[in-house]
C-alpha cells in the first residue's frame, strides 16, 4: 500500500506566511478589518490566535479551593487563509513572498520590498 499516508495530517503540512509576534489583520468574519498580534500558531489545524479578536465565551466549573467558576471571554482560533500579515514598514496588509537573503530563506513584503523576518 504505497499510498497509505496520502491524506494524513503529516502529508497535508504546509508552511504559515504567519508567525507568532506578527501583526495581522482579519479579512473576514465578525472582526473584519481588525489588527491585532498573533499570540499562538497551531500548525496542525492551521490556524492562529489573535489577541483581543474572535472572543468566545467558556463556561469553567470551579476547580479546587482556588479556582472560581463562571464565564469567561478568551480568544478562539481563526483559519490562517482569514488573516493576512501587515507590514511593519508601510502598515498595509501585504501577501508574503519568500527571497533569499545571504543564504537564509526570508519574509518580504510584496508592497514595499520590505524584508519582514529579523
Amino acid at each position: 500500500m504505497p499510498n497509505a499516508g496520502r491524506n494524513s495530517k503529516e502529508a497535508k503540512k504546509t508552511k504559515m506566511n504567519v508567525r507568532k509576534g506578527d501583526t495581522v489583520v482579519v479579512l473576514s468574519g465578525k472582526d473584519k478589518g481588525r489588527r491585532g498580534k498573533i499570540i499562538r500558531v497551531e500548525m496542525d489545524d492551521q490556524k492562529v490566535v489573535i489577541e483581543g479578536i474572535n472572543i468566545a465565551k467558556k463556561h469553567m466549573k470551579p476547580r479546587g479551593k482556588m479556582m472560581q467558576g463562571g464565564i469567561i471571554d478568551q480568544e478562539a482560533p481563526l483559519p490562517r487563509s482569514k488573516v493576512m500579515l501587515v507590514c511593519p514598514r508601510c502598515s498595509k496588509p501585504s501577501r508574503v513572498a519568500r527571497t533569499r537573503v545571504e543564504g537564509h530563506l526570508v519574509r518580504q513584503c510584496h508592497q514595499c520590498g520590505e524584508v519582514i523576518d529579523r
